[in-house]
């Protein structure tokens, strides 16, 4: 039951990051998915992570510990996504994939030795990611 409204949230509620991360699961259709609580989670070949709407993209790279990390706070995102529904991509989305990407940022943080987790849409999805871990789910 859980799932089923979790994903109808998403699909609903939503659904523009939704649907982009949709279109972006079909470019990436031959890659390894599976399911999440709910969400699809696919390993892609792009060297960073990202969340949108129900769809989860993981870099393959990684060590297991760190993909569990990363699987959880990309979850994370996923939950802010059904809190902040429309206005996520603006609220989260932006502003992380600004902080992640721009040269300005990355050399502010290795500047002054701040953690990529701690910009607000990171330590929170690390927050809500670290609510719903079970032992059993990695």
């Amino acid at each position: 039951m859980r799932k089923a409204l979790y994903i109808l949230l998403q699909c609903t509620w939503g659904i523009a990051q939704t649907l982009v991360g949709a279109a972006v699961m079909l470019f990436n259709l031959g890659k390894p998915h599976r399911m999440y609580h709910g969400a699809v989670v696919t390993e892609w070949g792009l060297g960073g992570s990202v969340s949108l709407g129900m769809f989860i993209f993981l870099s393959k790279n990684k060590s297991a510990d760190h993909k569990k990390r990363l699987l959880m706070h990309e979850y994370g995102h996923t939950v802010q996504s059904l809190m902040l529904g429309p206005l996520y991509l603006v609220v989260i989305g932006l502003p992380s994939v600004l902080w992640a990407g721009l040269p300005c940022c990355d050399h502010l943080r290795r500047k002054k030795q701040i953690s990529y987790y701690s910009f607000y849409p990171e330590r929170w999805a690390d927050h809500l990611g670290e609510r719903i871990k079970t032992d059993n789910d990695l």
